[in-house]
């Protein structure tokens, strides 16, 4: 308990977590993709074949998130009560509004998670288009994605979500760097250049999507 009760420890830990997490979306991207190749119901298919493990990983990942939020919360309130310095951010990182902004973010990003959970893994937000099969008896997840873009509130929604998750991830993979001390004077602008790189690589990945849909791209004919 004592490494957990440290500064250190929660900032490694923090670290840890948001590095899986980082490896979570990376994963999630590459299957969201499918919609792109009409294999996007195959996909959800072969995923959910196994029910137990599609709900562990679920649950893993709220485990994370969660971890995730209560340190960064306790390392927020514990810096502003010492001094008043950004969250995570040291004397050899430039503070930015992505740094200045993380327990905010953050929170916005918590309050889509439980809305996207909602939505379209228990599916209780838009039970009207979530349940329908394909041709082939299967989930007819293109549908319920298609349909749900088409809204245009929901994917105002989503747009707002994911660009507080570019905001996050901007400075969070700088943080992971300076936590294990692997930053320099010499390193920054690499370490900068390469949040900013894998937050926009992400960003644009998943914000395709919803754009696709409203602009017509992708569509769903019953």
């Amino acid at each position: 308990m004592g490494f957990l009760s440290s500064t250190v420890g929660k900032k490694i830990l923090m670290a840890i977590t948001g590095f899986l997490l980082i490896l979570f979306l990376c994963v999630h991207l590459l299957g969201n993709s499918f919609i792109y190749f009409s294999l996007i119901n195959a996909y959800g298919q072969k995923l959910h074949s196994v029910p137990p493990l599609v709900w562990a990983a679920r649950i893993g990942m709220v485990i994370l998130f969660a971890i995730h939020i209560f340190f960064g919360i306790t390392l927020t309130l514990e810096n502003n009560a010492a001094r008043p310095q950004a969250y995570l951010v040291k004397k050899s990182l430039r503070a930015t509004f992505a740094g200045k902004t993380m327990i905010w973010t953050g929170l916005v990003i918590a309050a889509f998670l439980i809305y996207h959970i909602l939505h379209f893994a228990m599916k209780v937000t838009n039970p009207d288009i979530s349940h329908d099969l394909d041709e082939l008896d299967r989930e007819d997840v293109y549908k319920m994605i298609v349909l749900s873009f088409q809204n245009i509130l929901i994917a105002g929604v989503y747009v707002a979500a994911l660009t507080a998750v570019f905001l996050h991830l901007f400075h969070g993979v700088q943080s992971f760097w300076q936590t294990f001390g692997l930053n320099s004077d010499a390193s920054i602008p690499v370490v900068e250049k390469t949040g900013k790189g894998i937050a926009l690589i992400l960003f644009l990945g998943y914000v395709s999507i919803p754009v696709a849909i409203v602009l017509g791209i992708l569509k769903y004919i019953g």
